[in-house]
């Protein structure tokens, strides 16, 4: 029998889909994580916003145009935000949440409902594969802080840390069949607090480990000296810092209930550059939140051109039903996707620009297929005379819009 798991979230649910593809591996079942003919599927949804609770649904209709006869499993974020929506289609057979997500391989031949509470505490039954050239290990799970316009904390309940010496171990037996692993969580930044460490501590403890080490979107508030000084001890530390914005305008960060200052956020970015010149210090913008005026705007504008991002993933607010932003409105479309398209314009300069600095320079690349990443997340373009999964050092000669070329 063969079985998909097909993901449509972030780096938590490519761990949580990992670990289900290994889980299921071992009970005997031919899996991919590639949407093609298959007896079963298993679709991780995402509701972060309203477009990816949208592809979520539309994943069951494309799994059942490959094979009509097939069932289809749903769980994640968006089935815990609404299992109705999931259940009620046809060939739909099994609808879960959040938790449970290590059982779920063996529920293939169950039919229902079962959307279960969020534990308080850690949930750690899964253990993926290595199926890519990055490995990710996930330390935390859940958020504590409601920001206005996101439903994630609702969904995936409070902050809970994995122990120290669970992380250290899967890292560990990663770090001998991986060249990359990168760290990631819901909300990494708070990790350890409900369990006395830190994630400092936790890159300290990390320090022996021999392959590249990279954290996933990180908060300011984790940005200090000494959780600096924990990553220059790591062997083969990636500076590169997705250290969340959202707006670049007070009003703005104070009404999303953020909470930091502009002036605050650009502090961290020059401490992050004081240890590492060359970091590549990418972010998320949020674009039109509902009272977002013109000048706020321009606050954002003139603060992402200001920092020098080399990169910014920036999308239009989608509202969220049960956050505290819904009751606020939304702005008319036209307005944000003009305002789109002008922070896309700087966003691509600083880009072109933060990449620029490494023509001619030596630099370690982890090859996939044509092409590969940089330790600082910068895409190099290799052509076909690649060696997939191997670290290759080259010289880029120029940059364009797909990033480095050698």
């Amino acid at each position: 029998m063969k079985v998909v798991v097909y993901n449509l979230g972030c780096k938590v649910n490519q761990y949580e889909s990992d670990g289900m593809m290994h889980a299921l591996f071992e009970l005997g079942y031919e899996v991919s994580a590639e949407l093609e003919h298959a007896d079963a599927y298993i679709l991780n949804t995402c509701a972060v916003t309203n477009e990816a609770e949208k592809k979520s649904r539309q994943a069951v209709a494309r799994c059942l145009k490959i094979n009509p006869n097939s069932k289809v499993l749903v769980c994640g974020c968006a089935s815990q935000n609404d299992s109705e929506q999931f259940f009620k289609k046809n060939g739909v057979t099994y609808v879960s949440g959040i938790a449970g997500k290590g059982k779920l391989p063996s529920m293939l031949e169950s039919e229902g409902i079962f959307v279960e509470n969020i534990d308080q505490k850690y949930e750690d039954d899964l253990t993926p594969s290595v199926v890519r050239t990055r490995s990710y290990v996930k330390i935390q799970d859940g958020c504590n802080n409601f920001c206005s316009y996101c439903i994630i904390p609702y969904l995936r309940g409070r902050s809970r840390s994995r122990s120290m010496e669970s992380v250290v171990s899967e890292c560990e037996s990663l770090s001998l069949l991986t060249h990359e692993i990168v760290i990631t969580g819901i909300d990494m930044s708070s990790y350890g607090k409900d369990i006395g460490e830190s994630l400092s501590t936790l890159l300290s403890a990390l320090s022996h480990i021999e392959c590249r080490i990279r954290l996933g979107s990180l908060e300011v508030r984790v940005v200090t000296k000494e959780f600096l000084i924990a990553t220059q001890g790591l062997k083969a530390f990636c500076p590169h810092f997705h250290l969340s914005l959202q707006s670049g305008a007070d009003k703005t960060l104070s009404d999303m209930n953020r909470h930091y200052t502009s002036a605050e956020y650009a502090d961290k970015v020059k401490l992050i550059r004081v240890f590492y010149p060359h970091a590549n210090i990418t972010t998320d913008v949020i674009v039109g939140f509902p009272t977002e005026t013109d000048g706020d705007f321009e606050d954002t504008l003139a603060f992402v051109d200001s920092i020098k991002f080399g990169d910014v993933h920036a999308f239009a607010y989608s509202k969220r039903n049960g956050t505290k932003a819904e009751k606020l409105g939304v702005l008319d479309k036209s307005i944000v996707h003009e305002r789109l398209s002008r922070l896309e314009k700087v966003i691509k300069h600083n880009k072109c620009s933060y990449e620029s600095r490494f023509v001619g320079a030596s630099v370690e690349v982890l090859v996939e297929n044509t092409g590969g990443y940089t330790r600082e997340y910068v895409r190099v373009e290799l052509g076909e005379n690649t060696c997939h999964n191997e670290i290759i050092t080259c010289i880029p000669v120029k940059t364009d819009e797909k990033g480095l070329l050698v």
